[in-house]
């Protein structure tokens, strides 16, 4: 079966750093079937239509006048069940040791990270398409690394292509930075007690039955992998 997994993150800059603002940096990815990529593109659409939304939607514009959009666009999210599921890496900044495991090179860690937020959830047998939220790279040819170590890591599997996307062209790319936004703020614990934002996580937990934190592996709906980086889970 094919598949496509659009990525986005949120605080990358905590591995290189001297003044963080937060402890947690999260990798997330949204999961489909490739068959229903349209039909998804054009219910978000008609959504956006609805509460008129122009141009790009994403966690730092979540403001008391688009929440209903939002809360619109969590229901979209919990409805689709096993159709449409997100994952996440959330990666502690203060247990990264960039000079003995990553070659003091933040770029190279922070795909690291990357391939482990994806590798988990590739099963045998289907086929992968994987879009990533651009961003300027140091180092030209990560994307293609990235691709090369899982489609080496998954023999029975096929990885079809990593492509960076510009959230701006792609309603999913802007899905998963709202779900990546809420897993990371809840865990960075920076949300206002009485803010849309406060409110939009509460909404989703609620849809959830559950409060937003690390999950097991076996979580397939809103996953939330918090990395042992001493190994395990």
């Amino acid at each position: 079966m094919k598949f496509e997994v659009y990525c986005d993150e949120s605080r990358p800059d905590l591995l290189s750093t001297q003044n963080p603002q937060a402890r947690f940096m999260v990798i997330g990815g949204l999961w489909l079937p490739a068959g229903l990529r349209e039909r998804f593109k054009s219910e978000i659409h008609v959504l956006r239509d609805q509460y008129r939304i122009g141009g790009e939607f994403k966690w730092q514009k979540v403001t008391p006048s688009r929440l209903d959009f939002y809360r619109e666009l969590i229901d979209w999210f919990t409805s689709k069940r096993e159709n449409l599921r997100f994952r996440c890496i959330a990666v502690d900044r203060d247990k990264v040791d960039l000079f003995r495991f990553h070659e003091a090179d933040q770029e190279l860690g922070f795909y690291k990270f990357y391939y482990q937020m994806l590798h988990q959830w590739i099963l045998d047998f289907n086929e992968y398409s994987i879009f990533c939220d651009y961003k300027s790279n140091r180092v030209r040819t990560r994307l293609h690394e990235l691709e090369s170590y899982l489609d080496c890591a998954n023999l029975s599997s096929v990885i079809g292509r990593v492509q960076a996307v510009r959230s701006p062209e792609s309603v999913l790319l802007q899905t998963v930075d709202v779900l990546t936004g809420i897993a990371a703020a809840k865990l960075n614990d920076q949300l206002r007690p009485q803010g849309a934002k406060m409110a939009l996580v509460n909404h989703l937990e609620k849809q959830l039955d559950r409060p937003i934190g690390a999950t097991y592996r076996s979580e397939h709906k809103f996953n939330v992998f918090v990395i042992d980086l001493a190994g395990g889970w």
